[in-house]
């Protein structure tokens, strides 16, 4: 195993073990024109999805919490690092530091090299809260090593598939209620509402 992946479960073992708070970050894009996932037709039939006009583009902005399953996302229609920085805000208010608030355990957020990651302001806000979030970059070229792709695949495969959506604003809107959706999937906690035996 690669020193990337080492590094990421040995990062995943504190994680569980409640040492620290584990985030995957990274974005992707979704469109008003259908996203075909796997589809049946019957034998020489076409599969037909309506996809009028051109299309728009979302760019999906997310943090996944991986101990507790939690997926943030910040849509935006563009993909910059202003725009990462938001998504950075967001991370302050659910993370950071606050006066009365106890102190947290440390906060880890796994990042790839990608230009909104390393540009000069992203880097000057990263430096800005150092004392609270320390960022472990991953190798180049190396997806696999970030959590937070299985969960856009899902996000696009069940949530956003198949479907023409009829503006921009229609399809941030679905994307933020599949998120909602997608976090009580992953946080349903089997003993949430036991049985009491007679």
């Amino acid at each position: 195993m690669e020193r990337g992946g080492v590094r990421r479960k040995l990062l995943k073992a504190q994680a569980e073990a409640g040492d620290i708070v584990l985030l995957f970050g990274d974005e992707s894009e979704a469109l008003t024109h259908p996203y075909l996932a796997h589809a049946w037709a019957k034998k020489g039939a076409d599969l037909r999805v309506p996809a009028p006009g051109q299309a728009a583009k979302v760019a999906l902005l997310g943090i996944l919490d991986w101990a507790r399953r939690d997926l943030v996302v910040h849509t935006s229609r563009t993909k910059r690092s202003s725009d990462f920085l938001v998504l950075l805000d967001i991370l302050d208010q659910r993370y950071g530091p606050k006066p009365g608030r106890e102190p947290q355990r440390p906060v880890v957020l796994v990042l790839d090299n990608g230009p909104i990651h390393t540009s000069k302001a992203t880097r000057a806000a990263l430096a800005a809260r150092e004392h609270w979030l320390t960022i472990e970059w991953l190798p180049k070229y190396a997806p696999e090593l970030n959590d937070i792709e299985e969960v856009w695949r899902d996000l696009k495969r069940h949530h956003l598939a198949h479907q023409t959506f009829l503006s921009a604003d229609h399809l941030e809107h679905t994307i933020h209620n599949a998120v909602l959706c997608l976090n009580k999937e992953r946080n349903r906690d089997p003993l949430d509402k036991p049985r009491i035996a007679a």
